[in-house]
């Protein structure tokens, strides 16, 4: 079975539901081992739109990755994710941050996850339930990315 981290994030309607009925649904591409706290965040990009509520989850799955990638989508469109604008508003999002030490670069699915090591709002709860996991490109915890993010804010 694989270890993945999907964050998740979400800045319209009941934030907090969105966030729980995503979690639940997760339950259904193997088993949910540990949810951070959730986190209020200002968003990133276009910065026009609701703040946003951000959480991580630690899943064990026998999923490869591209079938966990069309699940986690598949998801998003049941909760009613629609894409307009990039990096927009949305009822729910779920981003594959890193799957075991899988490194991939492909234009369908980049793992680990390409800016994760720049956002405190991936960051920050993914320290909560997973301080010590290596970012397998940068060779630095969580905890770490998140302490250097610090020094630069």
């Amino acid at each position: 079975m694989a270890l993945v981290y999907i964050g998740l994030g979400s800045n319209l309607g009941d934030r907090a539901a969105h966030l729980r009925a995503a979690l639940d649904r997760l339950g259904t591409c193997g088993t949910v081992e540990a949810v951070s706290p959730f986190l209020e965040t200002d968003p990133v990009g276009y910065a026009e739109q609701p703040r946003f509520l951000n959480a991580a989850v630690r899943l064990r799955t026998t999923l490869p990755p591209d079938d966990l990638l069309r699940a986690l989508l598949s998801i998003e469109t049941a909760l009613g994710r629609v894409r307009t604008v990039r990096w927009g508003p949305r009822t729910i999002d779920l981003d594959l941050l890193l799957y075991d030490d899988l490194v991939r670069d492909e234009p369908v699915l980049t793992i680990p996850h390409p800016r994760m090591h720049e956002r405190r709002f991936v960051l920050e709860p993914l320290a909560a339930i997973a301080p010590d996991a290596l970012h397998p490109l940068l060779g630095q915890t969580i905890s770490q990315l998140l302490a250097r993010l610090d020094l630069v804010e």
